[in-house]
């Protein structure tokens, strides 16, 4: 595995987030291959192991996901923020931003993501 960083530097746990995020890099890459593959053939036969094997992909995709989650710190909050929401996803963001800036101010009001108070 390569570093960007010397290896004898980083911690056990910190070459473990490393073959994670990796990890997490193949899958994703994976599934977009199988994705193309998928929306490309003809033959239903093969859409559908491509189809499964795309699936595959992506669970393992979320798996990698769960450890980091529960592993690394910042995962756990930018999940719970942004995954199985409703609102759009910038107006999220623009909200935490205006949010931040409001707590540089001294102005602490929390305020509900679809406009209210």
């Amino acid at each position: 595995m390569a570093y960007h960083e010397p290896a004898e530097e980083l911690s056990a746990i910190d070459r473990d987030y490393s073959r994670i995020l990796e990890s997490l890099k193949e899958e994703i890459e994976a599934v977009n291959w199988y994705h193309q593959r998928l929306a490309s053939t003809k033959d239903e036969t093969v859409r559908k192991i491509v189809e499964h094997n795309r699936n595959e992909e992506m669970e393992h995709a979320a798996m990698l996901l769960e450890w980091l989650r529960r592993n690394m710190p910042g995962w756990d909050e930018a999940l719970r923020t942004y995954l199985f929401t409703e609102e759009l996803i910038t107006d999220i963001e623009e909200a935490i931003v205006s949010e931040e800036g409001n707590k540089s101010t001294g102005d602490l009001k929390i305020r509900n993501l679809k406009g209210g108070e």
